[in-house]
């Protein structure tokens, strides 16, 4: 279904040095980037762009608008956003979304990865101190860091630093012309290694999507689409809310699959029980 075809990565940003190598072998395609085609008007990290829509809606626009300027049928995109982790108190989190399009078989097929390996930060700066302070948080100079005036406002914004020289200088230029800095960590995926990690990540969910069939139509893409609670306590039989099933579901022929228990356990520890241990 896909061997030999011509298929775009969607990025400014290097993506394609961790996303081709995993489509090429797994799927036979060649992939290639329209160094033309900027991402960054669908909005930025740093802040002069914002994201209009979700980012599952801002891959899917990115890869269409791709595809559709190269006149090809088969495409990928990523999208992320950074903040707290969801359900672990404390925790930066990098959630990442791939859409791939495959509009000869009209295919469209979704993985995410969520993860705490992130160096996401953002402090303002009052002092050389309060910046070196705010360095050894963030995996510098490896991942590259940017300062502007203050966190909203993008005026003479120095961005992709990746050195203690160029740090400080930008550092005092900000600090004499405008009494504050504000200092956060550059996502851009070239700049950012960890960044680029879950997108690896991410792809390899893609790719065993992919790769996954349906029973009945043997359409590609059957996955996870839905899960159910209900794990029983193991001491008093109580749903808790821990997972019972997992929904597989087929986009073309909309046949469904139930797998239960898909953590290999039939019982849960009474623990998390909402009854025994309110």
């Amino acid at each position: 279904m896909f061997k030999g075809r011509r298929l775009i990565i969607a990025t400014k940003h290097n993506k394609e040095q961790v996303i081709a190598p995993l489509l090429e072998d797994a799927l036979g395609v060649t992939c290639f980037v329209d160094e033309t085609f900027d991402t960054d008007t669908l909005g930025t990290f740093s802040g002069e762009i914002e994201r209009e829509q979700d980012p599952i809606n801002t891959a899917r626009l990115k890869c269409l608008k791709a595809m559709e300027l190269n006149n090809c049928d088969i495409g990928i995109a990523s999208e992320g956003s950074f903040g707290a982790h969801p359900s672990i108190f404390f925790a930066s989190a990098d959630d990442e979304f791939l859409i791939f399009i495959d509009k000869k078989n009209g295919l469209e097929i979704i993985a995410r990865e969520l993860s705490t390996e992130t160096n996401f930060n953002g402090k303002s700066i009052k002092s050389e101190k309060d910046l070196m302070d705010f360095v050894e948080l963030t995996k510098f100079p490896s991942h590259a860091l940017i300062l502007k005036k203050s966190k909203e406002d993008t005026e003479d914004m120095v961005k992709a630093i990746t050195s203690f020289e160029v740090l400080k200088v930008a550092f005092h230029m900000l600090f004499e012309k405008h009494r504050s800095v504000f200092a956060e960590t550059d996502m851009r995926a070239l700049y950012n290694p960890s960044r680029m990690l879950v997108i690896e990540a991410a792809t390899k969910k893609l790719v065993a999507k992919i790769q996954s069939f349906c029973p009945e139509c043997k359409t590609p893409g059957f996955g996870v689409t839905d899960l159910k609670k209900g794990l029983p306590c193991d001491l008093c039989g109580l749903p808790t809310k821990s997972t019972l099933s997992l929904i597989y579901a087929c986009q073309k022929c909309q046949h469904l699959n139930e797998d239960f228990y898909p953590n290999n356990k039939k019982v849960e520890d009474p623990m998390y029980c909402d009854f025994c241990n309110p």
